[in-house]
């Protein structure tokens, strides 16, 4: 096994910065904090979505901070979701940075009589981040989802 890598104290700030930006996005989709996610991209941002990650065009594309408010209100129609981020890589260029970052993320929803249904997506996002006035933000997120399962649900 080989020794650890010793990483200088300013990539291991904007490291930990990136990484608890992604954490702030799934804290607020689980808590359906809309206004506090969108604050999470910048001005300018693109959000991609890939409901089918070897499609090669997006089922959806926003542009800008303002576009994301009814994709990220979407999450309302679920009775609850919780969002489990993995593993992620990050690579930094300065005040620029790509990451990937997996995500299993669980949305229960509510049927007829109260019948309870869990949709469970694995989830891949493809990330270019931008430092701006010292904070780390979404310039472009890119939503895969590499597949799905859904099934019953009890309490």
């Amino acid at each position: 096994m080989s020794s650890p890598v010793a990483v200088p104290p300013p990539e291991a700030a904007d490291r930990l910065a990136i990484r608890r930006l992604v954490d702030a996005y799934a804290h607020c989709a689980d808590r359906r904090d809309a206004e506090g996610q969108m604050a999470l991209f910048t001005e300018d941002s693109r959000f991609l979505v890939h409901m089918d990650a070897t499609a090669a065009e997006p089922t959806q594309e926003l542009r800008g901070r303002a576009a994301l408010a009814p994709v990220f209100a979407d999450l309302d129609r679920y009775r609850a979701t919780t969002h489990f981020n993995g593993q992620s890589t990050v690579t930094l260029d300065g005040d620029r940075a790509e990451g990937e970052t997996y995500c299993l993320a669980h949305h229960v929803s509510s049927g007829p009589d109260d019948e309870r249904t869990i949709m469970i997506a694995s989830i891949r996002y493809l990330d270019r981040f931008v430092k701006q006035d010292g904070g780390w933000f979404f310039a472009e997120r890119r939503l895969l989802v590499d597949w799905t399962e859904t099934r019953p649900c009890r309490p």
